[in-house]
């Protein structure tokens, strides 16, 4: 029986990358059904889920156990903006083909998912400095005493805001009737 926490692995993923390769296993499938749930293309899906592998390697040093032991919310997280960034790029790059006159092929042009929309609406929602923290923690990756310093705060009121954005959000786009109250 495995008894190594996830948080046990990213710890010794810092000199070890077989503990990163067993995080991996533990979690891939899982993460790219996320994915291919919301994209419905196996190819994006598979795409989304090693760029959310990607990041959470070079992010490793950072995590910090808040779910005892579970790395889960840490790599949703990281997959959902991953997710965002990936519908948001393709919203920018449609737009300036528009604006240079440029047409794509039919096929290339992939319509929003309606949950792309929910999912800016939840981060829209939040308050100002939640949705900066967490886009300087997630997106811009960076760790807490520079996303502190980017806020003009500690790193304690940092991680807070953080934390409050990622189960504000978790709330809304798990239980989107209980949000809207």
């Amino acid at each position: 029986m495995d008894v190594t926490t996830d948080a046990q692995l990213l710890r010794a993923a810092q000199t070890d990358a077989g503990a990163f390769r067993a995080l991996y296993d533990r979690y891939a499938q899982r993460i790219q059904r996320f994915h291919l749930a919301r994209t419905t293309s196996p190819e994006a899906a598979h795409d989304l889920t090693a760029e959310t592998f990607a990041r959470a390697w070079l992010g490793r040093g950072r995590f910090r156990d808040e779910a005892g032991g579970s790395a889960g919310p840490w790599l949703y997280g990281i997959a959902r903006f991953v997710l965002l960034e990936s519908v948001r790029q393709g919203r920018l790059e449609r737009r300036a083909c528009e604006r240079l006159g440029i047409e794509l092929e039919p096929a290339a042009v992939e319509p929003e998912p309606e949950w792309a929309e929910e999912l800016d609406e939840a981060l829209d929602g939040l308050p100002a400095d939640q949705r900066e923290a967490l886009r300087l923690r997630v997106v811009d990756d960076l760790d807490y005493t520079a996303v502190a310093r980017e806020l003009g705060t500690t790193p304690g009121a940092a991680r807070v805001r953080v934390h409050r954005a990622l189960a504000s959000l978790r709330g809304r786009l798990t239980n989107p009737k209980e949000a809207a109250r």
